[in-house]
């Protein structure tokens, strides 16, 4: 049931990161590495675990998942059959045609629906340890950064060609180990995937407009009470 983090949560997470790739900052740089923040993110401890905790708290969901996946599987694999059986046909019926397709659709959609809602439980542990690990990855980016003494860091996708001794993407990993050594998956009552993302991006812009002169910072609107990160 391992999954990689999704691109989406650590999409939102790299916003928060300072803009480094403006081509004068790239001619400026004298020290350039790469570092794919999925990879470190999968590869850490917190998510590893918690995979693990996952797997075990939902156990009875996965394999419900599964079986049932099998099921529908076997019966969307009939219709199918029954379409091919329709085409091959002559001269074809059209309208028995369009029916067996639709049919097939039809049965995918439903399957999709059923197993996604079985599923959404365990969808949304994952997406909330993304996001506990999305909030602390600018952090673990910038610590590996200095230990490095890295000025410039890239992400592999935007770099033509490389050397591997330039790749840090291991100590932001190690980084995150030593600031997010856990976290929880225990689900706030009300959560929402990317909550605890746009929380903190919401946080850094109030700080960033409180610290322009002359600037009133805006009273914060209710929002009750944030989940916790560790």
């Amino acid at each position: 049931m391992k999954k990689i983090l999704t691109a989406s949560a650590l999409a939102i997470a790299t916003l928060s990161v300072s803009p480094i790739m403006a081509v004068p900052a790239v001619a400026q740089a004298k020290a350039v590495a790469v570092a794919d923040v999925r990879v470190a993110a999968a590869r850490s401890n917190a998510f590893t675990v918690a995979s693990q905790q996952i797997e075990t708290t939902y156990k009875a969901q996965i394999d419900q998942q599964q079986s049932r996946g099998q099921t529908l599987q076997a019966e969307i694999n009939v219709l199918i059959a029954k379409y091919n059986e329709e085409s091959k046909k002559t001269p074809q019926n059209q309208a028995a045609l369009q029916a067996a397709g639709q049919a097939v659709q039809n049965k995918r959609q439903a399957a999709q629906t059923e197993l996604g809602q079985i599923g959404r439980p365990i969808e949304l542990a994952i997406a909330y340890v993304e996001d506990q690990i999305s909030v602390r990855m600018n952090e673990a980016i910038r610590a590996a950064m200095t230990g490095k003494k890295i000025d410039l860091l890239l992400n592999p996708d935007a770099v033509l060609a490389r050397e591997n001794n330039v790749d840090i993407t291991d100590s932001v990993v190690t980084e995150l180990n030593r600031i997010l050594p856990t976290v929880s998956t225990a689900v706030p009552a009300g959560y929402q995937p990317g909550q605890l993302v746009q929380q903190r991006n919401q946080q850094l812009m109030d700080a960033a407009r409180t610290a322009q002169p002359g600037t009133t910072p805006a009273a914060p609107a209710p929002t009750g009470t944030a989940p916790t990160t560790r």
